[in-house]
């Protein structure tokens, strides 16, 4: 009788390898996607020209919209703010390129005031970004 009630018994375990798939292909996706996220979402219209020069990958990445907004790495950064964000940002790595990011339709002085501004800080170098024709 002991090897009947063996042989009837529930076995009740739960197969986590279902739930472990569904994980692991969530994992991927969301590291494939968020560097895609993470990308600056600014629109501002770059100058065309013929020709370009490749830039550096680890330089410090301005972007100046039309209206004169100022975003170092992707965030907003308020004018009086300016110096202080490129100085934190120059201690870092004191070779690193300012990259201007400027909408075809900016006045030329908030480039010029940045610029400025950013050699104040202790910038250097400096570059601004096109796209080819």
């Amino acid at each position: 009788m002991d090897s009947n009630k063996r042989r009837s018994a529930v076995k009740s375990e739960i197969n986590i390898a279902p739930f472990t798939d569904v994980i692991l292909v969530l994992l991927i996706i969301f590291m494939i996607t968020t560097p895609a996220l993470m990308q600056s979402g600014i629109k501002v219209n770059i100058p065309k020209t013929g020709t370009t020069d490749s830039v550096n990958s680890s330089n410090i990445e301005v972007t100046i919209s039309k209206e004169g907004d100022v975003y170092m790495e992707g965030k907003h950064v308020d004018s009086g703010n300016v110096e202080n964000a490129i100085r934190k940002l120059i201690i870092a790595n004191p070779a690193q390129a300012v990259v201007i990011k400027g909408d075809e339709a900016v006045r030329y002085d908030y480039v010029m005031r940045f610029m400025d501004q950013a050699k104040k800080s202790g910038a250097t170098k400096f570059a601004l970004a096109v796209k080819t024709k």
